[in-house]
């Protein structure tokens, strides 16, 4: 276990903001973190949970303790019925870990490749890119309750899963600490290609007519071995890099908005006006717009406040171009949500944690 006072947070947030915290601790077993707990005190508050610090905005020192996660391990605990139970430690890189499911043959991940971050902030922030997100695969998630020293269980139903919400991010907020999260993937690979640009980056399959088919079935025809699960989890990554900055080049916390549902009515409204507007079906008469496009069209691509930017690649990121400090960060986060909401009359929540 390490634990460090006036420890500075640099190294443990990609925007690359130098704060630091009164206190550090850093647990590798269950059994550590129990002690942990055990032992702090109201001096010890306020608290903060951080993974790889990935989904962080750090507005200046951290006057509290940061309790980080290098809980590692990952095993299979069954399969049955197509399908396989596995269980990861919270701090096993998430990128790794999906890596090693595909190379396992254990599938449902593969669109998750290249998010940074760790094993635990998936359950936490339900991440999700290219029409899938870990809700669809959390069987449950252990934890330890902080003021109890409780383990518990607590079953995806449990959890309050939405579109990048979770109990953990509400009410739940500082109250458990992920030590494992379950995942039930399969043992078929069935590819989920329509969201974005995805299918048009994968090499064409061959035309029905080369098949001697008389119509296009591309589910089918891609989980008949034309696609496979490491072809999928390379095109997704090919796909992130050229559109999202290296941290080690560029500060930023990747999407730092998060898509914003509307109201059918609303949709019609805006698209009557913008025809060429890039949408979603949310389900329930809801439609998902990209936020990236609302920033686009408001003319931030690219442009600056100060030592702040919006990526020139895509707009959805927000970048620290060179010793930005978080509030500068949050001004032109305020500036944006400005004109979108002037523009288009909706307002963009933020997806990256400001602390």
């Amino acid at each position: 276990m390490i634990d460090l006072r006036n420890y500075n947070l640099l190294k443990h947030n990609t925007f690359g903001i130098d704060a630091s915290c009164n206190r550090f601790i850093e647990f590798s077993s269950v059994s550590e973190l129990l002690a942990v707990c055990r032992h702090l005190t109201e001096e010890d508050c306020p608290l903060l949970l951080l993974g790889g610090g990935s989904n962080l905005l750090l507005t200046g020192d951290f006057h509290g303790t940061v309790l980080h996660s290098a809980i590692k391990g990952v095993e299979k605990i069954s399969e049955e019925d197509g399908t396989v139970l596995v269980r990861a430690g919270s701090g096993e890189v998430w990128d790794d870990f999906v890596a090693y499911c595909v190379a396992q043959g254990w599938h449902g991940l593969e669109n998750l490749s290249l998010i940074p971050g760790e094993v635990g902030a998936s359950a936490v922030q339900n991440i999700g890119a290219y029409g899938v997100e870990a809700k669809d695969f959390i069987e449950c998630v252990e934890a330890v309750e902080i003021a109890t020293g409780r383990r518990v269980t607590l079953e995806n139903e449990e959890c309050g899963y939405a579109y990048r919400q979770s109990r953990f991010k509400q009410d739940w907020r500082n109250r458990f600490v992920v030590t494992h999260v379950v995942y039930r993937l399969s043992t078929m690979f069935v590819p989920q290609l329509d969201y974005g640009n995805l299918r048009q980056s994968l090499t064409p399959a061959p035309s029905p007519v080369e098949r001697g088919e008389s119509s296009f079935d591309s589910k089918s025809s891609l989980t008949g071995g034309l696609v496979g699960a490491s072809t999928v989890r390379q095109a997704i990554i090919d796909i992130r890099q050229s559109k999202l900055p290296d941290p080690k080049d560029l500060g930023s916390a990747g999407s730092f908005f998060v898509n914003p549902v509307v109201s059918g009515e609303k949709y019609r409204e805006l698209a009557a006006k913008y025809p060429d507007m890039p949408h979603y079906d949310a389900g329930g008469e809801r439609v998902k717009i990209p936020a990236g496009w609302l920033i686009e069209q408001c003319g931030w691509k690219g442009r600056s406040l100060g030592r702040a930017g919006v990526y020139e690649k895509q707009a959805l990121v927000l970048v620290n171009r060179g010793g930005a400090t978080g509030r500068e960060i949050v001004g032109l986060c305020e500036a944006i949500q400005h004109d979108v909401r002037e523009k288009f009359g909706i307002k963009i929540q933020t997806e990256v944690n400001i602390v």
